[in-house]
């Protein structure tokens, strides 16, 4: 059956420092580019935490589905060698210890409060901050939302004119939870502190995950009803980091090993 005849396929992506990822319904597919200028492309099915239906429901399907994304990373290290993973830098890694090690003697030490959660939140946003300063992965990044903008709007695989000209801005992107996340853990985390005096690390990650949770209930809610001025709001924040910070105009180079991740998640999901 010929593409523009099935479905559209709901995809997503993660960008790598030399190329990208996507997730489909079944499937991931990534292409990079290897030190010798070659493409690598490889392709694989996904592992599935949750039988379908504990997945669909609301509060878990979040967590299960990006704790199966992340079972993903792996899986593309083993079959690459190749691929590059955002965090994969020295750089980042420092940024990770230096947020941990800061989070935790903020909290040891400043007294609860909205101006303490605010500054712990602004500090765990800064390895991401770190790893996107690499203009190869922001622009990979915008790489995604292109190819897979590109998609949703054609019929079949899109030419790389047609994945150029697109936004490098997605409303589907991850960055949409920031802001609604930073505020449902601060919020969260202020509560908590009021009811128990001494919380322990379990009941902060319990208030953690619900805030996830329900950022990714409300992110799920506003892609329905798009357009809806509720919905707008929503997108606003995330639109805004996408524009300023976590995406740039690829390459045409980065624009064709898009396009090669693009056309392997759409032939393993077809096969």
């Amino acid at each position: 059956m010929a593409e523009t005849q099935r479905e559209k396929l709901r995809l997503g992506g993660m960008a790598l420092r030399n190329g990208l990822l996507i997730h489909g319904p079944t499937h991931w597919a990534a292409a990079v580019r290897k030190g010798d200028g070659g493409i690598e492309v490889a392709s694989e099915r996904k592992p599935e935490l949750a039988p379908a239906l504990v997945a669909k429901l609301p509060g878990l399907r979040g967590p299960l589905k990006l704790a199966e994304a992340m079972l993903v990373l792996p899986l593309v290290r083993r079959r690459m060698p190749a691929a590059r993973l955002p965090f994969e830098d020295a750089r980042v890694l420092a940024a990770v210890a230096a947020t941990l090690a800061a989070t935790s003697l903020l909290r040891r030490r400043a007294p609860a409060g909205a101006l303490r959660e605010g500054i712990v939140q602004a500090l765990g946003a800064i390895p991401a901050m770190t790893a996107l300063s690499d203009r190869d992965l922001a622009a990979y990044h915008g790489v995604e939302h292109k190819a897979i903008a590109a998609y949703e709007r054609g019929d079949g695989t899109p030419a790389a004119e047609e994945v150029a000209s697109v936004p490098k801005e997605h409303d589907r992107c991850g960055s949409n939870l920031i802001v609604p996340m930073m505020l449902m853990s601060a919020g969260g985390t202020l509560l908590l502190e009021r009811m128990v005096e001494r919380p322990t690390a379990a009941a902060r990650a319990g208030v953690g995950l619900g805030g996830a949770s329900l950022a990714v209930e409300m992110f799920a809610w506003s892609d329905r009803h798009h357009g809806e001025p509720l919905a707008e709001a929503f997108h606003t924040p995330g639109r805004e980091i996408q524009r300023l910070v976590a995406t740039k105009e690829p390459t045409p180079g980065q624009l064709e090993v898009g396009i090669a991740a693009l056309e392997e998640i759409l032939r393993a999901e077809a096969a």
